[in-house]
């Protein structure tokens, strides 16, 4: 019983001495919020479990509504990730903007990080954004719209450039690239954001540059 009471002290003592430290590294203004300065590999763990963990709980049930990744939906989905995605995490045909360059942690490449999660934890992504990395909700755009969001994340690892534009040129066509219910901050009426072509693009195609 001794024994016991002594590790039950030594532990608590510990975890004391051990929250004492990190409020006084906080305090003290030690922990570098810099953006140039990459986490502690601690942190770094600790923020990916959270946020992982954290989607997989609140996502649970969450299923996609039949036909959500039929192809007509995608031409909708097309223009809203050239508006909402494609500055940020780039996309087929154009790389990401310079102001993504400088964020941290950096906006990964969705042909690869959307194939680590379920339709529906895409969706609550999508929805409900994710604090501390630069990734907000877009609630106000619709489950619907966020739902053939979901299906053009899910098809980019085999969707060429090529395909690409042609279900932007198909969107454009159509005027979908403009039918959401909000500003156009980044587009100019007739081309998504501005991203630096890695590719040949056509004119008015995914790729195309313009001054701000």
């Amino acid at each position: 019983m001794r024994t016991a009471k002594i590790v039950l002290l030594t532990l608590l003592s510990a975890g004391l001495l051990g929250a004492f430290a990190a409020a006084a590294v906080i305090y003290a203004g030690v922990f570098n919020v810099a953006a140039t300065e990459p986490h502690w590999a601690l942190t770094t763990w600790v923020l990916d479990t959270a946020r992982v963990r954290s989607i997989r709980a609140h996502a649970a049930g969450l299923l996609p509504p039949p036909g959500y990744d039929e192809q007509a939906r995608l031409v909708p989905a097309v223009g809203h990730f050239a508006e909402h995605c494609a500055t940020c995490h780039g996309g087929p045909g154009a790389k990401r903007s310079e102001v993504a360059e400088g964020m941290y942690p950096e906006p990964p490449n969705l042909k690869g990080a959307a194939g680590r999660y379920s339709p529906g934890e895409l969706f609550w992504i999508l929805k409900n954004g994710i604090k501390m990395s630069g990734m907000p909700s877009m609630a106000s755009d619709g489950d619907e719209m966020l739902w053939s969001t979901v299906a053009l994340l899910r098809k980019l690892p085999d969707l060429s450039d090529d395909d690409y534009n042609d279900l932007w040129m198909q969107a454009q066509a159509a005027g979908d690239h403009g039918s959401m219910n909000h500003g156009t901050a980044g587009m100019d009426g007739t081309k998504p954001a501005d991203l630096p072509s890695t590719a040949s693009q056509p004119d008015g195609g995914p790729g195309h540059k313009h001054s701000h």
